[in-house]
């Protein structure tokens, strides 16, 4: 028998951190592959796990957009660029 999930709402998935956005979704997968939720419950948990995933992605892209490399100009000096993928 598979674990329960909790549904949360928009908010509260928001207000989680990466970490627990990321295991919250690999428990979906989880439950998802072992197919022993219903049609019904298989569609809710894709459903949410389709918004854990939206909310990691975006924690991801928040976080690429803030990382800057540390490079060293002739001078000496330290400089930041913006972070190449």
């Amino acid at each position: 028998m598979t674990q329960e999930t909790e549904i949360l709402d928009d908010a509260a998935i928001a207000a989680l951190s990466f970490e627990d956005a990321l295991a919250r979704l690999e428990n979906i997968v989880r439950q998802l592959e072992s197919g022993e939720a219903s049609l019904d419950s298989s569609i809710n948990l894709y459903t949410y796990g389709e918004k854990l995933r939206n909310a990691c992605q975006k924690r991801l892209d928040d976080a690429k957009s803030r990382i800057e490399k540390i490079t060293q100009k002739a001078d000496g000096s330290l400089a930041g660029s913006p972070f190449d993928s």
